[in-house]
């Protein structure tokens, strides 16, 4: 990791964790909102993104966002049609999205299968809408999987090592289902601040590993905020 080092904060367990970080992201977009008028959040899917977005419905401090000055973005998507229940954009929609008055305009899911011809396409779309809008992600959530991978972009799969595309077609990704589009390195290490989510014992190993900085093919120890990087997890994903 060649940006700022990173900091852990460890949480008492997941609900506690996604209860802290709610916070903190309320906290952070009321921040960028007096400094600069608007917030920019890119969104990760998961039980540990949509369990953050479940804890922001339920949290009384949500009211001190203007929700209709938030850009909200997503990292990856499943390349499938609008509405399938398992697109994380269809679960932020049910955890909270519908539950607050955002702009539908400054809303920018990905595009779904039955939309754009193919994960190509639909990649190169989202680069373009990337590309027109303004200044860097405020904060960029990414969710890390049990073998380190952060968005699509999984250990040993050609898109970890795209550097000339903002967004990139995933085929063949280990875990179903098998193709989605994906923000690529550089432009996750674009952000202001990237926080890595990780709870549960299943995500120990990966946690340990890519803070130790030893394996390189780690996706996870290859992200980093401009400003920031923090790791949230819980005690059961803590390093040793």
């Amino acid at each position: 990791m060649t940006g700022p080092s990173a900091v852990v904060v460890v949480h008492q367990d997941k609900d506690a964790m996604a209860q802290a970080t709610a916070a903190r992201l309320i906290a952070a977009v009321a921040d960028a909102q007096i400094a600069r008028g608007t917030a920019s959040v890119v969104l990760t899917g998961g039980r540990n993104g949509i369990g953050l977005l479940a804890a922001l419905a339920a949290s009384p401090a949500r009211s001190t966002v203007n929700w209709a000055r938030l850009d909200l973005w997503w990292g990856d998507e499943r390349f499938l049609p609008d509405g399938d229940p398992d697109r994380n954009h269809t679960q932020a929609r049910a955890a909270l999205l519908d539950a607050v008055p955002l702009d539908p305009a400054r809303v920018h899911p990905m595009p779904p299968s039955d939309a754009a011809a193919s994960p190509e396409a639909a990649a190169e779309a989202y680069a373009a809408e990337l590309a027109a809008a303004a200044g860097p992600f405020d904060v960029l959530l990414l969710g890390v999987g049990p073998d380190t991978h952060v968005a699509s972009l999984f250990p040993g799969h050609p898109a970890l090592e795209e550097t000339d595309r903002a967004v990139v077609a995933v085929h063949d990704a280990p875990k179903p289902p098998p193709v989605r589009v994906s923000l690529t390195v550089p432009t996750i290490r674009s952000a202001r601040e990237v926080w890595l989510l990780a709870a549960g014992e299943d995500k120990a190993k990966a946690v340990a590993t890519a803070l130790s900085g030893a394996d390189t093919s780690a996706p996870a120890a290859r992200v980093h905020g401009t400003e920031r990087t923090l790791w949230l997890v819980d005690e059961a994903a803590a390093p040793a």
